[in-house]
């Protein structure tokens, strides 16, 4: 597959990262991605369909300000995952939209 991350469209990228939770009352859970910015080429936001550990994801990467983002994940789809927040989740990008 000729995909191109900098552009909306197909993607096969998988990566490892650690559900956190943010320390805000109500504070979302999300995995951080360090190479997000230098694949997508941007620091601003990009919306995304996949997966973690094979559960349906479709959200979007927001930018920390300090060149990473973070990709929030729903409290069904942690469920879906029988992980939790300090667990290590696959994420499997499947589309830029």
């Amino acid at each position: 597959m000729d995909t191109d991350p900098t552009r909306p469209g197909p993607l096969d990228i998988t990566f490892e990262a650690t559900l956190v939770r943010s320390d805000a009352d109500g504070g979302w859970t999300y995995v951080v991605w360090p190479e997000s910015a230098a694949v997508f080429g941007t620091r601003g936001l990009v919306k995304v369909t996949g997966t973690v550990d094979g559960a349906p994801l479709r959200t979007s990467f927001m930018a920390l300000g300090d060149g990473r983002h973070k990709l929030p994940v729903t409290a069904a789809t942690v469920a879906a995952t029988g992980k939790a927040v300090g667990d290590v989740v696959e994420v499997h990008l499947t589309e830029r939209r």
